[in-house]
């Protein structure tokens, strides 16, 4: 009996691949190659749309990060002025102290503070890349701007005679120009 089992199961497993097999045929020649391809298209369309659109994502994301970069870049550069700032309040709170017993005093301290913050102003500066204009020597149109030109027994003729506002760089880039005078 256990022999006629497993006949019987070997053809009824074999009668399922056949049906499986009928299946798979009548399925494959009922599908028509135009509706596999238009298929294929729709799935490459969507998987094209899906990548657009992570695409304008990430432009809009990183435009963000652009704007909030140069909206904050002087961040660190206003934290520095604050320091500066509060070193003036201080100089300015200490003037309502002042009265005729101690007048020159506070004047000497204002004029020692005022020295401290000019000094801690110009590292901020300098750490910031911000430097003053060299105006020893000869004229260079590319820093000087020449408001007015005199006569000097002591200078060349083009040579800075004195400056009347400090010029200043950023890195290399002219901030502003030393406004100079310069010798005829």
């Amino acid at each position: 009996m256990s022999q006629e089992n497993e006949n019987l199961e070997t053809s009824q497993r074999e009668e399922v691949q056949e049906e499986q097999t009928e299946t798979q045929e009548v399925e494959s020649a009922e599908v028509d190659p135009l509706e596999e391809a238009r298929a294929e298209a729709a799935d490459y369309k969507d998987k094209y749309l899906r990548a657009h659109a992570d695409f304008e994502n990430a432009k809009k994301r990183l435009e963000k990060d652009k704007m909030n970069a140069v909206s904050y870049a002087n961040e660190s550069f206003a934290k520095d002025i604050l320091a500066v700032l509060d070193s003036f309040d201080n100089a300015l709170s200490s003037i309502d102290g002042v009265d005729e017993e101690n007048s020159s005093e506070v004047l000497e301290k204002m004029k020692e503070g005022v020295t401290l913050t000019y000094n801690q102003l110009k590292k901020i500066l300098e750490k910031n890349h911000i430097k003053e204009i060299d105006c020893g020597g000869e004229f260079d149109p590319e820093v000087h701007q020449a408001i007015m030109q005199v006569e000097s027994e002591n200078h060349e003729a083009g040579d800075v005679v004195q400056v009347m506002q400090k010029g200043y760089t950023i890195k290399d880039r002219v901030l502003r120009p030393a406004m100079v005078s310069t010798c005829k």
